[in-house]
């Protein structure tokens, strides 16, 4: 089975930058129609961040991180990337990168997990 390991959180300033990086062991997630980002704080119902067609087509950014985040892609590399810019201190939570044929995972329309995702990589920012 595909693994998806995140890397690239940490603690950061608000106002500050990360980059998140997700590689895949295989290409097996890219058989999903879209992949992106999840990210949940403590009790706190899971968000979903960004996704992207796996075919390089349109990007969905929730609200809350529209113009200070983008998704993108390496599939060379078999690598997803998650820049984050502007970071506030709501910003915080474990992220996680995910791949599934649903979109509606991604826009809030489904409370199924993702049929694939990794085990998060942690994001703190303080203020």
């Amino acid at each position: 089975q595909v693994q998806l390991v995140e890397s690239g959180g940490g603690s950061v300033q608000a106002g500050g930058s990360l980059r998140l990086s997700c590689a895949a062991s295989d290409d097996t997630y890219r058989s999903q129609d879209f992949m992106g980002w999840f990210r949940q704080a403590p009790g706190k119902e899971r968000e979903g961040v960004a996704c992207t067609s796996t075919s390089g087509g349109s990007t969905y950014y929730a609200d809350a991180v529209k113009g200070r985040f983008t998704a993108s892609q390496d599939n060379a590399k078999n690598t997803l990337y998650l820049q984050m810019d502007s970071l506030k201190p709501e910003d915080t939570a474990m992220y996680y990168c995910a791949a599934d044929h649903d979109v509606g995972i991604w826009l809030g329309y489904s409370t199924q997990s993702p049929k694939y995702w990794g085990q998060g990589t942690q994001v703190t920012v303080s203020s």
